[in-house]
């Protein structure tokens, strides 16, 4: 009998900077289910990838001096790039697509044309909003505070001759698609895209650019590269041999799967990817799962925004298992989570080391003390005793895949530790020192008390192996479990165990956690990884006082800013270009990229100390200082520039 197939995708990852924790947490999830059909017995396809091309890669990789092709080379297959990311987190991915690869880009050109051919495509003159960060072209009325309302940074003016797609034409079917079935989840991301993009009336999409080259060639109209996202949408099904002869899986009854993404972006996969594949005559995914974002002191995390978080840090520190178990654990999969290295630590503390560790060590030590390691087949059950815990086990499976069927594992590892807890819960109560004080009378019992814990343990671990599945290979093997008994259909069979097991006490499974020592090896470790990406070294505060005259000798300037970019290789440092009054423009370095882009201070009027000697950085001279002041707010340091009066001219002096 041919095994059921099921389809399973990240979003393809944008590698315009290295990954961070919150694109581990979303590949970690999708790797988790991957993993939970696999135990069901399934067929399974797992893909994940990145998106490469685009005017952002374009312009990043112009600033760093080579060319796109090398730029995403270095972040995709470079030292701890993206693979390496997925090698080290143990992601299960069958396939790895890139949309620079040659099969790809065919079958990119396929869809192009087959969409333009049947009328869905035409061409026309773009006129608008555009966000480069994003690659999103937006109208007016859809700006937030005129930004962008997806990552809130400037928009820009575009326009430029463009093919588009007649997004339009399939509003109604959409709308059908989002409100009478349950294609997108969870619920609350489809009142969303109807309340904000299908009521106001859908509109067609630009879907070719001619203001950048780093794209797939529109084959038939040299000049025009295909839209950003009509090429990455496509990913899911080009990489199954959609058009193109690299592989024959998508005939195969592979398609449709299941798509994985973050919720900024499910705009684009339960919208605009439905209607493309309605415009090929092709099937809708069987679902679109929008998850939320991992938030660092209640924002969002960005690169620009420097409080992104580093997985491999995380995972060099703690474990890769610990680190998958945190962010399924913690997180509501479908909703917003604040992460914190303290929630880290404290959760792998409590739940890891005092719950199932504790549990595995306590069984198996006292296995080895009374036993020799060896349980002997004449037990002792006692119903009254034991029913809680053998039913609470025993019906632990199909609490388990309800919560999994239902894209939520945070709940099925909820389910799952109850079940430990219990099971900690068990010992206290059956007490197996006492019995052991007297073998004749209460062997038997105290063999079944052991017996009861390591079956329970047994088919915890079988439920846990998606999530931290190294850790419950060493589980199984101190509490006897052959590859017999891990299997999902022995999951919800109390009794799979046998009643002689043998264990074996091994390591700590998951240490104790110190949060004041971690917590300092971890600011240790993330100020050599920020040193070594910037190539900056930090001076020591300054100890010592400046007198009043010396103060006094500061030449306080108003300075205009004519032009501001960021320094090359640099995280922190912004250039300015400045008119101090003096006819010759002055530059000055500032490290404040952490709190404002460059282009948002084009001609502010700021105040500089402009007689401070010139010094280096980043291989660059800097001459003056830009006056700002730092405070904290609700925890979180903001930066603020002091701005004067643009009447005030350049070049005035302050008192």
């Amino acid at each position: 009998m041919e095994k059921k197939k099921f389809y399973i995708t990240t979003p393809i990852y944008y590698p315009s900077d290295k990954l961070h924790i919150g694109h581990t947490y979303c590949t970690v999830a999708t790797d988790v289910l991957a993993r939970y059909h696999r135990l069901l017995g399934e067929d399974v396809m797992f893909l994940t990838g990145t998106d490469e091309h685009g005017q952002k890669i374009e312009d990043k990789a112009r600033e760093a001096g080579i060319t796109p092709q090398e730029f995403v080379d270095r972040i995709v297959d470079g030292p701890r790039g993206v693979r390496d990311l997925w090698k080290l987190m143990n992601i299960s991915n069958d396939r790895f697509i890139r949309t620079t690869d040659d099969y790809h880009v065919k079958s990119i050109q396929y869809i192009f044309r087959k969409m333009h051919d049947n009328g869905d495509i035409y061409k026309g003159t773009y006129k608008g909003k555009y966000c480069t960060p994003c690659e999103s072209f937006w109208t007016e009325s859809q700006l937030k505070d005129g930004c962008c309302p997806d990552c809130g940074r400037p928009v820009k003016d575009a326009e430029e001759e463009a093919y588009f797609f007649r997004l339009s034409k399939y509003a109604d079917k959409i709308r059908d698609l989002l409100e009478n079935t349950d294609f997108l989840e969870p619920r609350s991301r489809v009142h969303e895209m109807v309340r904000n993009f299908i009521d106001p009336g859908l509109e067609d999409l630009c879907v070719s650019r001619t203001s950048f080259s780093w794209g797939v060639p529109v084959d038939f109209d040299p000049g025009h590269v295909v839209y950003v996202w009509i090429d990455a949408l496509s990913n899911y099904i080009t990489a199954l041999g959609y058009g193109n002869d690299r592989y024959s899986d998508y005939e195969k009854g592979w398609w449709p799967g299941v798509n994985i993404v973050g919720k900024e972006i499910v705009r684009f996969h339960s919208i605009i990817w439905p209607a493309m594949l309605m415009s090929l005559g092709e099937p809708v995914p069987k679902k679109c799962f929008g998850h939320g974002w991992l938030l660092l002191d209640g924002g969002k995390m960005s690169k620009s925004k420097g409080n992104v978080v580093d997985p491999y840090i995380l995972a060099e520190q703690f474990g890769v298992d610990a680190l998958r178990f945190f962010l399924m654990r913690t997180f509501p999969f479908g909703s917003d989570g604040n992460f914190s290295n303290e929630l880290l630590i404290q959760t792998i503390n409590t739940d890891l080391a005092n719950d199932l560790g504790n549990l595995v060590s306590r069984t198996t030590a006292m296995a080895g003390k009374y036993f020799g390691g060896t349980l002997p087949a004449d037990q002792r059950p006692d119903e009254a005793l034991d029913g809680e815990l053998t039913a609470l086990a025993g019906g632990l499976r199909d609490r388990y895949a309800a919560a999994m069927d239902a894209f939520a594992p945070h709940n099925a590892l909820a389910e799952v530790f109850k079940t430990v807890q219990r099971a900690n819960k068990y010992i206290d109560e059956n007490a197996p020192w006492t019995l052991a004080k007297d073998m004749e009378q209460n062997g038997p019992r105290l063999a079944r008390v052991l017996y009861n814990l390591l079956e329970a343990t047994r088919i915890c671990g079988v439920l846990l192996t998606p999530f931290m599945p190294d850790a419950m290979d060493k589980l199984f093997a101190q509490t006897g479990a052959d590859a017999s008994v891990r299997t999902w259909e022995s999951a919800a069979r109390w009794g799979a165990l046998p009643a002689g097991v043998s264990v074996s006490k091994g390591e700590n499974l998951f240490p104790r956690v110190d949060m004041d020592k971690a917590l300092q090896e971890l600011e240790t470790a993330v100020e050599a990884a920020r040193q070594a990406e910037s190539g900056v070294e930090l001076e020591p505060q300054l100890t010592e006082q400046v007198d009043f005259d010396t103060f006094c000798k500061s030449d306080f300037r108003v300075v205009k800013v004519k032009a501001c970019e960021a320094v090359k290789k640099s995280e922190k440092l912004l250039k300015f270009i400045l008119d101090d009054g003096t006819g010759v423009d002055r530059q000055i370095l500032s490290g404040i990229h952490k709190w404002y882009e460059p282009e948002t201070l084009v001609g502010k009027t700021l105040v500089a100390i402009v007689n401070l000697p010139p010094r280096k950085m980043m291989g660059q001279e800097s001459c003056g200082m830009l006056i700002s002041a730092v405070h904290k707010e609700k925890g979180e340091e903001v930066l603020h520039l002091l701005m004067v009066d643009d009447a005030i001219p350049a070049g005035a002096k302050l008192c």
